[in-house]
């Protein structure tokens, strides 16, 4: 991959997204995702394209980040005296347990660039557990791993959710007389 390229930054970006919430490989040389788990992970979920989207606030600064990424892992790649694989991104090339420890020290309290990298790692495990990108219902049916491996309820036949149990095991307060069938008011 070309440094600072299209590829390499999407690389690079998925193997974070994979430390905070690992998959299974994809295919068998697939460097981005670290293969620590054999389930589905935050790539599979939509890591990326949460990302992206504009909504995110980060979309804009995720080259930069990359860059900054990998910069951080060359320096600690010398800094334990590994050697790093050709080809790949600095930060695709370390081990699972690598880009963990180097994760931990970027979001720890008082590291300078901190805010970005929680950042990174807040949507990356949204996409996970609540697919923001998605419609809840289309992600269900389409098998989304986080909202599946979390038990996220299936919609009635007609796409709405209801719950005829009461959560609390008793009921907290009257239903409105004008509420219609569907759950609105009048």
């Amino acid at each position: 991959m070309e440094p600072g390229s299209d590829e390499d930054r999407t690389a690079t970006l998925e193997a974070f997204a994979d430390t905070i919430v690992p998959g299974a490989k994809r295919f068998p040389g697939d460097h981005a995702i670290a293969g620590v788990v054999d389930d589905p992970g935050a790539v599979e979920a939509g890591a990326l394209e949460v990302l992206a989207d504009p909504a995110s606030g980060v979309a804009a600064g995720l080259a930069p980040l990359s860059q900054a990424l990998n910069a951080h892992a060359s320096a600690y790649a010398d800094h334990a005296g590994l050697t790093l694989s050709d080809g790949v991104p600095p930060f695709v090339a370390l081990g699972y347990d690598d880009r963990a420890a180097l994760v931990a020290e970027l979001t720890a309290p008082g590291h300078p660039e901190r805010d970005g990298w929680i950042l990174l790692a807040m949507f990356s495990n949204m996409a996970f557990d609540i697919a923001p990108h998605r419609h809840t219902g289309e992600a269900l049916a389409e098998g989304h791993p986080g909202l599946l491996a979390i038990g996220f309820a299936q919609p009635d036949t007609d796409g709405l959710w209801r719950f005829p149990d009461f959560g609390y095991r008793r009921e907290l307060a009257k239903r409105h007389p004008n509420t219609t069938e569907s759950g609105s008011p009048e």
